[in-house]
């Protein structure tokens, strides 16, 4: 696939979205884009936008189901865009994995030249759509995903491999169909494959460093 190579709009804020199925390569890519960036760019996660779980939670995560649009307030994460984009700090939700509530101490982010904004979801309503100069989808193969998020679960969050392939064919799966996967039509890139991934990384880099520079 051909990289964007149109001019960005100086002068503001150029939000980027980056979104795809749970270990799609979503993350390593918006991070690798932040490290090449440096203090121009910040990271927004649509994760610290989670409602409070911690009624529903139980200790292998099979009751919640984080990967449905009603599980995040993403409204007031297309507020604090807009405030990013008008040159404004904005205070985020601060939310823990581990109580599965919002933490009472909020994150302050200050405006850069370049927002990255992180997310299964991000593209799924129009309102928050509206928010992206552009939106880079990644779909690789779901075979990948998965064994990517096995992998993360089990070693970074204690999860058992029967509670992390249940929840991936009962929830992940059904609603990557429903509402992550579609979302890729609205998307200006999809990269489906590491080809497309190294090519598309060094494209943006490069513009984003641009920008970041004016």
């Amino acid at each position: 696939m051909t990289p964007v190579t149109g001019f960005i709009k100086p002068n503001k804020t150029f939000i980027l979205g980056v979104a795809g199925g749970s270990g799609s390569g979503k993350t390593y890519f918006a991070q690798a884009l932040k490290d090449a960036l440096g203090d121009d760019a910040t990271i927004v996660y649509q994760d610290n936008f989670y409602i409070d779980q911690s009624h529903r939670f139980d200790h292998d995560g099979g009751a919640v189901n984080f990967d449905h649009p009603d599980s995040l307030e993403l409204s007031l994460l297309a507020k604090c865009l807009g405030e990013l984009r008008q040159g404004q700090g904005t205070r985020i939700p601060r939310y823990d994995f581990k109580t599965h509530r919002r933490e009472s101490e909020e994150l302050y982010v200050a405006p850069t030249a370049v927002v990255i904004v992180d997310g299964i979801l991000i593209f799924h309503p129009e309102f928050l759509r509206a928010q992206f100069d552009e939106m880079v989808f990644f779909d690789p193969p779901e075979e990948l995903r998965f064994e990517r998020r096995l992998e993360r679960d089990v070693n970074e969050r204690g999860r058992t491999p029967e509670g992390v392939r249940a929840q991936f064919m009962k929830q992940v799966k059904p609603m990557h169909d429903q509402f992550v996967g579609p979302s890729k039509a609205f998307a200006d890139v999809v990269v489906r494959d590491l080809g497309d991934y190294h090519e598309h990384f060094e494209a943006y880099r490069d513009r984003l460093m641009r920008l970041a520079r004016r």
